[in-house]
């Protein structure tokens, strides 16, 4: 174990429908063995914007060494903040997206099978707009039964339902802003995969961790939310990536 002062210190992103709160159970968990543990809003406005946010969050947050940690479209936003501010010794990446440079979150999915890669978006979402949108864009929050039989299905029902309550939505332009330069391809990286992940299927994660020579660990069984229901995964993860640091 590295002395207190020379722990790096790890960085939390949440990711679509969800915040900080998600990440509750690993925050803990990594703060009762002694590192400092920040979990920063993810904007959920456009992945361009929403990177510039965290990149900004760790310049002026952190010093020395970071752990990048991403969730879902959070692992989108660390691909893309990862390289631009901070000194980033590793990403770790749980039931996420890892886009390659030009990607969107939308073409990864299109013909995964995933349950939110569907011809008719209101069969699973529900669209409203908000103050200051760009042309055309709008917020989509998870219909009850998305979350309950697609999102967090391993979880307990109580907590599905707060979920269902308490989600925050990401705009539409999230999922169609092609990436920049990856920040995989110049930082080690670890990828938690939960093998019933219905949001980002298995073999898409598979597929993204494979190309960017992420270390792998497999959840069996596990939802999109895997960090909820089985936390150790993912804190093991992470403390074998500051093992590196």
């Amino acid at each position: 174990m590295t002395d207190a002062t020379t722990k790096p210190t790890i960085v939390l992103v949440h990711g679509a429908w969800a915040d900080g709160s998600s990440w509750d159970a690993v925050t803990r968990a990594l703060q009762a063995q002694g590192y400092t543990v920040l979990v920063p809003p993810n904007l959920l406005r456009g992945l361009t914007g929403d990177a510039e946010y965290v990149a900004s969050f760790l310049a002026q947050r952190t010093s020395g060494p970071v752990v990048l940690v991403g969730h879902s479209y959070g692992g989108a936003v660390i691909t893309n903040a990862g390289a631009a501010a901070g000194d980033v010794r590793a990403l770790v990446y749980v039931n996420a997206f890892m886009p390659d440079e030009g990607e969107t979150v939308l073409q990864i999915l299109d013909g995964s099978g995933s349950a939110l890669a569907v011809a008719d978006p209101t069969t699973v979402f529900d669209i409203a707009g908000y103050p200051g949108a760009p042309e055309g864009a709008a917020e989509v929050f998870l219909k009850a039964d998305v979350v309950h039989g697609s999102f967090a299905q391993d979880l307990p029902e109580a907590d599905r339902w707060t979920i269902v309550a308490s989600q925050r939505p990401a705009s539409l332009v999230a999922n169609v802003t092609p990436s920049g330069a990856p920040a995989w391809k110049t930082i080690p990286s670890w990828a938690v995969i939960g093998t019933d992940d219905r949001v980002i299927p298995v073999a898409v994660l598979r597929r993204m961790a494979e190309r960017a020579g992420s270390t792998v660990s497999e959840v069996d069984g596990a939802s999109h939310v895997s960090m909820v229901s089985h936390p150790d995964a993912a804190v093991s993860a992470i403390l074998a990536a500051v093992g590196t640091v």
